[in-house]
């Protein structure tokens, strides 16, 4: 992986830089920071955000603070509400294979508060328009039991094309891919604006 904030050259692209930041209609996206830990821990904590998610023990904060030290030496992004610069939640990219330029788009939660739709596809939106700069393919991920995430990635438009262990090891992922083409297509159908990024 590299560092947090730093450009990715030839790794991911010429000088694509993968921690950006984008503005929709309902929040922006900025590079996660040490100081997030607090804002994010709180929307973590609630035990039902991992109702149908496969990993349950992230409201510990032990094991949050796991998964925070890994999502700061990666891709990861904080969700912030533009109605009130609030953090609501985070996702992140991770560039699979370079010569292919296939990355994937995933480690997504967002406060329940928010959940319903517009939000979380407001966040996807804008960092599938941004991936696709670069990006051939890219790919997301949602473990089978999760029906609510997996509702919400079909309605991007992505194609179901396999399925494969999760990365925790109970039970299964169901793989998605998107290209520039189905992208578009869908982009075309829905009317969905083009992102705004600073």
């Amino acid at each position: 992986m590299t560092p947090a904030n730093a450009p990715l050259g030839d790794w991911g692209g010429p000088l694509y830089y993968w921690q950006p930041t984008l503005e929709g209609s309902l929040v922006w996206l900025r590079p996660i920071k040490t100081s997030d830990f607090d804002a994010l821990y709180a929307i973590a904590s609630d035990p039902l955000l991992w109702e149908q998610h496969p990993v349950k023990n992230r409201t510990d904060r032990a094991v949050f603070q796991s998964w925070f030290d890994d999502a700061l030496t990666s891709q990861a992004l904080v969700v912030i509400e533009r109605s009130t610069g609030l953090a609501i939640g985070t996702s992140r990219y991770e560039v699979r294979d370079r010569r292919r330029r296939h990355v994937e788009i995933g480690w997504t939660f967002i406060s329940r508060s928010h959940w319903g739709g517009a939000y979380n596809s407001d966040v996807k939106r804008l960092m599938i328009d941004h991936a696709f700069g670069w990006a051939r393919v890219v790919t997301l991920k949602v473990h089978e039991s999760n029906l609510r995430s997996l509702r919400a990635i079909e309605k991007l438009g992505a194609e179901r094309v396999r399925l494969e262990p999760a990365r925790h090891g109970v039970g299964s992922s169901v793989v998605y891919e998107l290209t520039p083409a189905t992208w578009s297509a869908h982009c075309s159908e829905t009317k969905l604006a083009p992102r705004r990024s600073k």
